[in-house]
């Protein structure tokens, strides 16, 4: 297959200059030739269970560490894949391996090496066995990459080959304008050999930490580096890339550098260079910001990224199970939209950072936000802050189990069945709307918090990382009172009721119903606009009723009303109006067909 796109081609002279622009179309069309005449299929390879499309309403993706669940003297992938199969097999479709390459720091984000599998949790032919059951979801952590990597230790060697795969920043340059995402310094200054066998001070773009350099996208070999490692994972197996910390790849000084159009035009090149051997490999955009810049990289819904991830949607959710009141919620929902039908959200409540707030900024008043971290704080969790442009200091991510963060500090924690209906109620907010969801590991199998693991570490975003014993979490699990049986098992009941619902379908249309502040309410309609669901989700301790009018729904009164988590039908007795009882903290998922699509 001979590699000749104008696209690509212009894509290079708008990064590097069209003298410049050549020789790079040039190495990057032998580097996919050659990939596609070693892996062909990979054009044509179907997605398990599809028929058509890149997904539909049986689609999940569990987020989850390589060595979450543990086993004696067995490879921690390896024992993730058989737990995996026992339990969830046909309840997700996909797992998300987060980073398992070797690292130096930051859980796995300060990769060593893009093309290894850490030994200490196995091998590519673990990876390949969470694959045989579930679509893969693996990390792109190009942003920066480790100091101990091979890269960084040649550049500091003064190696030609890596002298500018990284940011090298005079000293007393402007970097007022710069947004800082930590409260952490911005350049790190190293130590590099010259060609005279001394070492000079360089200082160098550090975003994250000292130990997570910034690479240099405006070296073409950086860039053509990166299409390499990006298809080696799809040669791999996976089915989704994940961009981590994207929005900072491209540095101009006298500039913000986040969100610049060599941002942009990267990830269109990356998402262009895929579709020509790759297509059915998806790009997942990580940008924990305000939600218009955030949706910003589905570009025209066809040239960027597949899915973004919805960060607004976590600190919202949170807020309306604090007081109780989903109006802000449900305005912020009533703006979903999408720019094509080949795009989605990627929707999560939780995952294994905390949860930002950067994106609630734009959305609720700065007393509710500083009221949703005295409150975490209050049930046990952390808040991080990152440094302002005036040099003050602001919250920027709550650190906590999501469960315990939907708590309520002067109430007992110990009441299970409280605990979970509450949970399970937010997760189905999550599950409802429209895009594809994402569910946390210890989210599914309801874990706790691990302030425990915050004292060891000294991090604020262990206290949800704990890993977990195999027979522990097994016998927890199958304990018919334990919390954790009890999230699982209602989890499993929302996918399933998910899984065979046509109406949600990432692309199917959505409606947000008001009526009542204290239920998050939205209608999901198939697409091919046979089938609905009304689904109904109580924030507050107190029931309440939803009242709907049946002819605004397009109703009839022979229409079938049947709850899809098992509670009472609604009926109408007047023939105008359908009421919904929905118990404190409690959610309803109602099925409506009409008289003459009952059957189908």
């Amino acid at each position: 297959m001979p590699i000749e796109d104008q696209t690509l081609f212009d894509d290079l002279a708008f990064l590097y200059g069209s003298e410049h622009a050549g020789p790079v179309y040039e190495h990057l069309a032998s580097l996919l030739t050659k990939f596609h005449k070693e892996y062909p299929e990979l054009r044509s390879r179907p997605v398990p269970g599809l028929a058509t499309g890149r997904y539909d309403e049986r689609d999940s993706i569990l987020i989850t560490y390589g060595d979450m669940v543990r086993a004696e003297g067995q490879a921690p992938v390896r024992t993730l894949a058989r737990f995996l199969d026992r339990r969830l097999k046909d309840v997700v479709s996909a797992v998300h391996i987060l980073p398992f390459y070797p690292y130096s720091s930051d859980d796995g984000f300060s990769v060593v090496d893009y093309l290894a599998v850490d030994p200490a949790l196995g091998d590519w032919g673990d990876v390949a066995r969470v694959g045989r059951h579930f679509r893969l979801m693996f990390d792109a952590v190009i942003n920066h990459i480790s100091a101990e990597s091979v890269w960084f230790k040649g550049f500091l060697a003064n190696n030609p080959g890596y002298r500018d795969y990284f940011v090298v920043v005079e000293p007393g340059a402007d970097l007022s304008q710069v947004f800082r995402p930590r409260a952490l310094p911005l350049l790190t200054p190293v130590q590099q050999s010259t060609d005279e066998g001394k070492t000079v001070e360089r200082l160098v773009w550090t975003t994250f930490s000292a130990d997570q350099i910034d690479l240099n996208f405006a070296n073409p070999d950086v860039l053509l580096e990166i299409v390499e490692v990006l298809l080696f994972y799809c040669a791999h197996g996976c089915d989704f890339i994940r961009l981590d910390a994207i929005a900072y790849m491209w540095k101009e000084i006298g500039t913000s550098s986040i969100h610049l159009p060599q941002t942009h035009r990267i990830i269109q090149f990356l998402r262009r260079v895929l579709d020509q051997v790759a297509p059915r490999v998806a790009l997942i955009t990580e940008t924990n910001v305000p939600h218009e810049q955030n949706v910003s990289y589905f570009g025209n819904g066809t040239n960027e990224a597949q899915l973004v991830y919805n960060f607004s949607l976590p600190p919202l959710t949170l807020h309306a199970f604090h007081t109780g009141d989903a109006t802000r919620l449900s305005q912020w929902a009533q703006t979903l939209t999408l720019p094509s039908d080949q795009v989605t959200f990627f929707n999560f409540l939780a995952s294994h950072d905390g949860i930002g707030l950067m994106p609630a900024r734009q959305l609720l008043a700065e007393e509710e936000v500083a009221d949703m971290a005295r409150r975490v704080e209050r049930l046990g969790g952390r808040v991080s802050y990152k440094i302002n442009s005036d040099g003050t200091q602001s919250a920027y991510e709550l650190n906590v189990n999501y469960l315990d963060a939907l708590g309520d500090p002067d109430a007992p924690a110990d009441d299970h069945q409280l605990l979970a209906s509450r949970f399970l109620t937010a997760q189905a907010i999550m599950l409802a709307l429209r895009g594809v969801p994402g569910i946390y590991f210890h989210s599914l199998f309801g874990s706790r918090g691990w302030p425990e693991g915050v004292a060891e570490t000294g991090r604020a975003r262990t206290i949800n990382r704990q890993k977990l014993k195999l027979d522990e979490l097994d016998t927890e699990l199958s304990t018919p009172d334990h919390l954790r049986h009890l999230v699982y098992h209602g989890y499993v009941q929302l996918l399933e009721a998910r899984r065979q619902h046509p109406a949600f379908h990432p692309n199917a249309d959505q409606e947000i119903l008001l009526g009542n502040d204290a239920l998050f309410s939205l209608r999901r309609t198939s697409q091919d606009g046979q089938r609905q669901v009304i689904c109904i989700h109580n924030v507050s301790g107190r029931r309440q009723l939803l009242r709907l009018e049946m002819e605004v729904l397009g109703l009839e009164a022979s229409s079938r009303l049947a709850d899809l988590l098992g509670g009472p039908p609604p009926r109408s007795r007047d023939g105008q109006t359908v009421q919904i009882e929905v118990q404190a903290y409690g959610r309803a998922w109602i099925d409506v067909r009409r008289a003459e699509t009952s059957d189908r």
